[in-house]
């Protein structure tokens, strides 16, 4: 597999360089919507160690830190990890405004929290900005159940470079997909002029039986009563016939004949005679196949 190497990813004695899991006691600064018993009770099981249960915990901190020290707790255990890591701009969000009847302009630095929170600026540059991406993969690899997934948003700075890394950290064979999300709003690349539309979302699964439940929303009523008209006798299943001749007949791989009729169509043989085994196959009255599309899949 080629690998790729950044300053830094191995030490003096060619180790590779592991991420930091110092594990840290955290501290509650504040408990939102809580009543006084609620209070009174958790207090009472800190006193005694438990930690007790809880929801929707907003944790300050250093990503260093915080993720070695929920690794007791979660490690194996979370279903889905979506991430929004800096991008590597090099921004460090100050902020500067025109000052009204005047052509002074006001620019507020970041402070020091804000630097250390928000900026996108890195001491080596790639490879300092690679080494964290990298020690942050792999720690959240470790708190994905078998069938988790982690979804990773970036854009066109470093999202080819992160892509390696992750296929490193994760496994090439547990990529799953790339989202591309496409801006309603293009902004112009400083270095070109020219539009930058997308960001992208890289897909990756702790194994390769990863959990996926495919969003659907409800068919418009007048739509269903219109199309989905048929009715499979044997399990009762509302369905509606789907054309199987490809609209491109440029696809000599894909033509042959088929119940008797020769057409191009939108899948192998191989797969035809898959849909044709599971039931998913009906014939016009000439014997040309069709595809059984059912309502409750729609």
């Amino acid at each position: 597999m080629t690998e790729l190497v950044w300053d830094g990813k191995y030490d003096k004695d060619g180790r590779r360089v592991a991420p930091v899991k110092i594990a840290l006691p955290f501290q509650t600064v504040e408990t939102v919507n809580e009543s006084g018993v609620q209070r009174a009770n958790q207090l009472g099981l800190w006193a005694q160690g438990d930690p007790g249960e809880w929801r929707n915990r907003l944790i300050w901190g250093d990503k260093k830190y915080v993720l070695p020290s929920l690794l007791p707790e979660f490690a194996g255990k979370v279903n889905l990890i979506y991430i929004d890591p800096p991008f590597d701009t090099g921004a460090d969000f100050s902020f500067t405004t025109s000052i009204p009847d005047s052509d002074d302009l006001f620019t507020k630095p970041p402070s020091m929290i804000e630097q250390k929170a928000y900026r996108d600026t890195w001491g080596r540059g790639l490879d300092s900005y690679l080494q964290w991406f990298y020690e942050t993969a792999e720690l959240l690899r470790d708190f994905l159940t078998d069938s988790g997934t982690v979804y990773v948003h970036l854009d066109w700075h470093v999202a080819h470079y992160a892509k390696v890394a992750l296929d490193e950290s994760f496994g090439a064979d547990c990529f799953l997909n790339e989202v591309i999300w496409v801006r309603s709003a293009p902004r112009s690349n400083v270095k070109l002029g020219m539009p930058a539309g997308h960001d992208t979302i890289l897909i990756y699964s702790r194994s390769e039986a990863p959990t996926w439940n495919r969003p659907m929303t409800d068919l418009r009523a007048e739509y269903v009563e219109s199309h989905y008209t048929q009715v499979e006798p044997e399990t009762g299943r509302t369905f509606r016939t789907d054309n199987m001749v490809n609209p491109n007949p440029d696809r000599p791989n894909l033509k042959y004949e088929w119940n008797g009729v020769t057409r191009v169509w939108k899948v192998t043989r191989e797969n035809m005679q898959r849909l044709h085994d599971q039931g998913r196959l009906v014939y016009s009255s000439q014997g040309v196949a069709q595809f059984k599309r059912y309502l409750d899949e729609s």
